[in-house]
């Protein structure tokens, strides 16, 4: 039930707030948000991560369908096992979900939020799918380091 609470969270506040910055700011409008570290400022991304593959927002939908599909298989398989993998697994379907929707409907998507890093302006599904990776990674990370502990010695 969390994996589709997850998906459903994501989907719906990543849509609401693409929604509100559309209504707020005009395409290349920007204002703060939090202090000098991030602000928020509307652009319209046709293509992929970095701006790559512009003009290909509806391939890279229908990309997004076959994956979500892909990974229900697989959950539905049993193939996401402990809570890590679960929750990893909905956070990137949530994400893409929300992509996916304005790239299929809108031929481009909204993104917003800019980090003072430099890394790039992204929107909350972008943070949703990267949140999903690091939990797959975190999942392989203790799952090899439960392989390495010793196992426990029986003394009798």
């Amino acid at each position: 039930m969390l994996f589709y609470l997850i998906i459903f969270v994501v989907t719906a506040v990543d849509q609401i707030s693409k929604v509100w910055i559309r209504s707020i700011l005009k395409v290349g409008e920007s204002m703060p948000f939090y202090k000098d570290i991030i602000s928020f400022s509307h652009y319209q991304n046709s293509g992929a991560a970095g701006s790559s593959l512009q003009g290909s927002a509806r391939y890279l939908g229908i990309l997004a369908v076959v994956i979500i599909a892909v990974i229900l298989y697989y959950r539905k398989k049993g193939s996401f096992q402990g809570f890590f993998k679960e929750a990893g697994a909905a956070f990137f379907v949530g994400g893409a979900i929300g992509n996916g929707i304005e790239r299929l409907l809108f031929g481009k998507v909204t993104d917003f939020i800019v980090f003072r890093s430099g890394h790039g302006v992204m929107n909350l599904a972008d943070l949703a799918i990267n949140l999903g990776v690091v939990f797959f990674v975190l999942d392989m990370f203790l799952s090899y380091r439960h392989k390495l502990l010793p196992k426990e010695k029986n003394f009798q």
